[in-house]
C-alpha cells in the first residue's frame, strides 16, 4: 500500500484521477493524518520526527517526503482538515435553526460532539498552535477567524433578540475558553455524551451556574 500511496503525488489536480481513485487517496490521505496527529499528540510537534510518522502510519519515509515536504506540511492539512470540517457542519446544521439561542446550543454541541470523537487532535491544535508560519499560518488563522465570527454573530442576534447589553466579544471567548479544553477533563463515565456534556454547558453559558437564582444569605444576631 506504502509503495501504490507514492505514486500519486500530492500536489497533483484531483481532476485528473477518477472517482474510485480519489476516493481511495482520500481515505489513504485521511488515515496518514490520523497517524500523525495521535504521534503529534503524544511526543509533540517539535520531539515527533518524520520517520515516527513513517513508523506509525505504514508509509515509506522516501513517499512521505514526496508527499508531505516536511512535518509542518502534515501539521498544517491536520488543522486544515480539523477547522473547515467542524466549519462545514455548522453551517449545515445551522442552516433550518432560527430560535437565536437555539443556534447557540447548536454551536456548543457541533464543537463538542467534534472534539470528544478527536481528542488526539484537540491536544495537537491547542498546543501546537502557533506552529505554522507565513502562507500556511496565515490560511490557517483565516479559518479560524471565520469560526470565531460564526460565534461573535450568534451571540449579537442573541443579544440583539434579548435586548441585552453583554460584550459580544468577552463572550465568545468565555465559550471558548468552556469548550477548548475539556479534552483535559472529559471523563465519559461520569460526564455524559456529547449531547449530554453540550446540554448542561450551554445552560451554565446562557443561564448561569444560579439559572438566576437569588443567594440566601444568612444574618447573624
Amino acid at each position: 500500500m506504502a509503495a501504490s500511496f507514492a505514486t500519486r503525488p500530492l500536489r497533483r489536480s484531483r481532476r485528473s484521477r477518477a472517482p474510485e481513485s480519489r476516493t481511495r487517496f482520500d481515505r489513504r490521505l485521511s488515515e496518514i493524518l490520523a497517524h500523525a496527529t495521535q504521534v503529534f499528540c503524544e511526543k509533540g510537534y517539535e520531539g515527533a520526527s518524520m520517520r515516527d510518522l513513517s513508523r506509525a502510519s505504514g508509509v515509506s519515509l522516501s513517499g512521505l517526503y514526496y508527499y508531505f515536504e516536511s512535518k509542518e506540511r502534515l501539521l498544517y492539512l491536520i488543522q486544515k482538515h480539523t477547522f473547515t470540517t467542524i466549519v462545514d457542519r455548522l453551517k449545515s446544521r445551522l442552516e433550518a435553526v432560527t430560535d437565536p439561542e437555539e443556534r447557540i446550543r447548536i454551536f456548543v454541541l457541533n464543537h463538542l460532539e467534534y472534539f470528544l470523537h478527536n481528542q488526539s487532535g484537540m491536544k495537537v491544535l491547542s498546543h501546537e498552535d502557533e506552529v505554522l508560519k507565513n502562507g500556511a499560518g496565515a490560511e490557517i488563522a483565516a479559518i479560524k477567524r471565520a469560526y470565531y465570527r460564526i460565534c461573535r454573530g450568534l451571540l449579537d442576534n442573541l443579544k440583539s433578540a434579548l435586548g441585552s447589553d453583554f460584550n459580544s466579544r468577552t463572550a465568545v471567548m468565555s465559550l471558548f475558553g468552556m469548550i477548548n479544553w475539556i479534552y483535559t477533563w472529559y471523563n465519559p463515565r461520569t460526564d455524559g455524551t456529547a449531547e449530554e456534556l453540550a446540554q448542561r454547558m450551554s445552560d451554565i453559558f446562557l443561564n448561569g451556574i444560579t439559572g438566576g437564582a437569588k443567594l440566601r444569605r444568612h444574618h447573624t444576631v
